[in-house]
């Protein structure tokens, strides 16, 4: 296993390469050099998954000794097992994926060097954090995430909003990473070791235990696993701290894929996973994990119905997705938890993968509106989307007699997993929120395609389409950077203005090049049999002992019990996801002008809806606001007021008239400067005399 070395480093020395070496390197070789790093990480974590399907022991491999602080050691090594090995093939696939991707996707832009770099950085943070064996050095890896998340999302730091939403990410996280190092404070504190193999088995030992507070004497367990939560809802943007991820779509597509898909989102669901024996001695700190996702679940879900901009939909939905896997976590089935995880890498990754193609055969228009007909003209993407679309709507054939085996797409099996275990472990609650999501997605995620691939061609209605006429055409001679939110252009291809081509205004939408469709193909083959082919290792009754080998806790009770739910629960998923395909079609194939008759009949509801429930005006109100309002006053009345009239300046001032006072007195006549000296031995007498009368 001394390869892991290579696996988590690679990435790391493509990035310092690359990043340093920056235009001096040119264009194709930091290209090459970061995505072979990555193809050589991804070529290396597939045979340790393998390894530990077939029941792997846990290794470490030490790096070097990193602190010694009085009591608090902390050596730097590498945990592998199999919770890593599920990690690694996710991470390592989805961003070599990426890294290709971004080949064609990136290529008329200028600073190419740069954004492979910050893949590459993003990526060896990532891999610190799942291969960590202790608490602080997880805690390198999750800020080494939240920095090269800020400075990916904000790639096009000449663009306002990228900026903006860089900011927002960045501060957003610190929130959450606040509750997080108090977690990893709080357990040091209890455990006196931040290792991670050494608090998990002490864990068990404090149940029931208390500690000061607040003030107030609570359960010790209770409040280290609610604390860690609060860094897990920021990273894997759970409701109240879910506002940065929508906005983090300012940043390029390949950037979203990679954030939403396989890494920084994920993060808090490993986190809660890897410490889950620890959370397993806390039911009311589970209570709430699983009353947090299935309010995120449903929420996002809420809002992913109304949204017309094609990524914002799948941003909204890789929160819901992540909402499934808190609420399994916190019913106790860790195993499906990261079952979705694993099988979510590779669709949501491929639908926001088949998003960037679609924008980029658009001209960089993102408003579904302004789409239509596109599956004739773009086959290859329309496929790939169509998959991704069938493995998170989760399609498939449920085993319901007998001894048949269930059969579907990649999300058919995590997600009704995730639905079924909630029923068997008791919360028949979350269960049904997850059967009303599923709704929920199937019609967002059909309307998605229904807009996009079907209906009438709509794209004379776009501003960015009619940019790329003009340019064609040659009535704009000149490169208008606002006009291209990804930095470079997509090939217009436009015939004279006799071309009669309905909706189309003459344009017409190109395929994406092979660097392009060969990832989207490959993660195809993920969202088709992900699931089929690995369930039983992640959910099965036997997984427990067979697979996990302690990596998480592991109900075999729970899994056995969901083989027993009632017919309606199993066939439940199934049913909203017809429901909701049927529904989608109805609204945007068979009666197009209904949805528009809809938000008009219930306009407070579609508003509220749109405006994403208002959180970020609640927020704008709460806390912005008056911390703007704060600074402002600081900064005038404090600062320049207070401390800059009465420091600085004010002295200043003092010496300035000084100077003023002494050059009127400096006049260049004699009698003037005998009435000085007068003056002064007039002071002096005077004081002799008054020093002498006492």
């Amino acid at each position: 296993m001394s390869y892991i070395f290579f696996i988590v480093f690679l990435p790391l020395l493509a990035a310092v390469i690359a990043g340093l070496g920056n235009r001096l390197l040119g264009n194709t070789v930091a290209k090459v050099l970061t995505t072979g790093a990555l193809f050589a990480s991804c070529a290396l974590s597939w045979p340790i998954f393998i390894h530990y399907l077939g029941g792997g022991e846990p290794t470490i491999a030490p790096v070097f000794d990193w602190i010694h602080s009085g009591d608090l050691q902390v050596a730097w090594a590498l945990r592998v097992d199999a919770l890593t090995a599920v990690m690694l093939v996710v991470i390592t696939s989805v961003s070599a994926l990426v890294h290709l991707y971004s080949w064609g996707y990136m290529s008329d832009d200028p600073d190419q060097p740069r954004f492979f770099a910050y893949l590459s950085l993003f990526t060896f943070a990532m891999l610190m954090l799942v291969t960590a064996n202790n608490l602080v050095q997880m805690f390198f890896g999750w800020e080494g995430v939240g920095l090269a998340s800020y400075l990916l999302i904000g790639f096009w730091f000449k663009k306002p909003s990228a900026n903006a939403a860089a900011i927002k990410a960045f501060v957003v996280n610190r929130v959450g990473d606040l509750g997080f190092m108090l977690g990893i404070f709080g357990t040091y504190l209890v455990f006196q070791t931040v290792s991670i193999s050494d608090i998990l088995h002490m864990a068990p030992a404090m149940k029931g235990s208390t500690i000061g507070f607040l003030g107030y004497r609570l359960d010790t367990m209770t409040i280290l696993c609610l604390l860690l939560f609060v860094g897990a809802m920021g990273k894997s943007a759970q409701l109240g701290l879910h506002t940065w991820l929508p906005d983090a779509m300012e940043g390029p597509t390949p950037v979203s894929a990679l954030i939403h898909a396989a890494t920084m989102v994920t993060a808090g669901v490993f986190m809660v996973c890897r410490l889950s024996p620890m959370f397993e001695t806390s039911p009311f700190a589970l209570t709430v994990v699983m009353t947090v996702g299935a309010a995120t679940c449903f929420f996002a879900a809420t809002v992913g119905l109304v949204q017309t901009d094609i990524k914002r939909v799948i941003a909204y939905s890789t929160c819901s997705q992540l909402g499934y896997m808190f609420f399994a976590a916190g019913c106790g089935a860790y195993g499906a938890a990261m079952f979705h995880l694993f099988t979510h890498a590779f669709f949501k990754a491929l639908l926001f993968l088949g998003a960037g193609s679609v924008i980029h055969a658009m001209h960089h228009e993102q408003d579904m509106r302004y789409y239509g007909a596109l599956r004739k003209h773009i086959p290859w993407t329309f496929w790939g989307m169509m998959a991704g679309t069938l493995a998170i709507t989760g399609v498939g054939i449920p085993a319901v007699f007998g001894n048949t085996m269930a059969i579907g797409f990649a999300g058919f099996h995590s997600k009704d997993a995730i639905i079924e275990a909630a029923w068997a472990s008791g919360q028949s609650g979350a269960s049904i929120v997850g059967m009303i999501v599923a709704l929920l997605t199937s019609f967002y995620s059909w309307r998605l395609m229904f807009l996009t691939f079907w209906g009438k061609p709509r794209w004379a209605q776009s501003e960015h389409i009619q940019h790329a006429l003009h340019d064609a055409h040659g009535h704009d001679a000149h490169h208008d950077d606002h006009a291209h939110a990804d930095g470079h252009d997509a090939h217009a291809h436009a015939h004279g203005p006799e071309d009669q081509s309905g909706g189309t205004g003459g344009y017409h939408p190109h395929e994406s090049p092979l660097t392009i469709l060969v990832p989207l193909a490959l993660l195809s083959l993920g969202a088709i049999a992900a699931g089929f082919v690995f369930h039983g290792y992640f959910i099965d009754p036997t997984a427990g002992e067979t697979y996990w080998k302690g990596s998480i806790a592991f109900r075999e009770h729970l899994m056995e019990a969901m083989e027993t739910i009632p017919l309606a629960v199993k066939l439940s998923a199934t049913i909203a996801m017809l429901v909701g395909l049927w529904t989608a079609w109805m609204m945007y194939i068979r009666a197009p002008g209904f949805p528009a008759a809809l938000a008009g009949q219930f306009s407070v509801v579609y508003r509220f809806l749109l405006n994403k429930w208002y959180f970020d005006e609640l927020y704008d109100l709460l806390f912005v606001r008056p911390a703007f309002a704060i600074g402002r006053l600081f900064w005038h009345r404090g600062d320049e007021k207070t401390i800059d009239r009465f420091g600085p300046n004010g002295s200043a001032w003092v010496v300035a008239l000084g100077s003023r006072v002494a050059g009127r007195i400096q006049t260049g006549y004699v009698y003037t400067y005998a009435f000085v000296m007068l003056l002064g031995l007039t002071g002096v007498v005077t004081w002799a005399i008054y020093v002498s009368a006492k």
